[in-house]
């Protein structure tokens, strides 16, 4: 089972290389925003403490996601070829106790990490926003969004390197090169 950690900066394309690798390798997307509103959709009590913490602004305990993510594993069938994990972790105290859960599933992850310069990534974001009319992708909440991952969500990239379990990917390029380097990488997991 093939399962993957798409890190990198907003802008950095994880959309994009997520959404290639699903069509190439048949892996379970896992948006855990996706995953987030299903279990509020499915009137569970988890679902309902979900909704009353994000209706205040408040973000979902880390304990909260895992048992969330828990229970998407769980729904997995057994024809399952292996799981990208999309906005999650974005702590390295989330990728710890995702590497606990995963450990107890007998599961390996890698992480790819995404990089692209802040240059390439305020072009694409703003480009984005022109065109999709995101409210987001202006330049303010870009800088703010990207002083948010430098701080917060970079360091997991430390933590799967120090693991072993981390690539470097090239993203300033186009798409279909950054997919390339992708696929390199992946043969030589699956080598393993």
């Amino acid at each position: 089972m093939l399962n993957l950690i798409l890190g990198g900066a907003p802008g950095s394309g994880k959309g994009t290389i997520s959404d290639i690798i699903v069509q190439n390798y048949g892996l379970t997307h896992i948006s855990t925003g996706d995953v987030l509103r299903a279990e509020i959709a499915s009137g569970s009590e988890l679902g309902k403490e979900i909704d009353a913490l994000i209706s205040k602004g408040n973000l979902v305990p880390d304990d909260k996601m895992i048992a969330i993510i828990n229970k998407f594993l769980d729904s997995l069938g057994v024809d399952c070829k292996g799981v990208i994990f999309d906005g999650f972790p974005r702590t390295v105290a989330q990728a710890e106790a995702l590497t606990e859960l995963l450990e107890r599933r007998r599961m390996h992850i890698t992480m790819l990490d995404l990089f692209a310069t802040e240059e390439t990534i305020i072009a694409r974001l703003l480009n984005r926003g022109k065109t999709s009319g995101r409210a987001d992708d202006n330049l303010e909440t870009i800088q703010k969004r990207l002083a948010i991952y430098h701080e917060q969500t970079q360091p997991v990239a430390g933590y799967y390197l120090k693991r072993h379990q981390y690539f470097f990917i090239n993203a300033n390029i186009n798409p279909d090169v950054t997919f390339a380097q992708v696929q390199t990488i992946l043969e030589l997991i699956d080598k393993h």
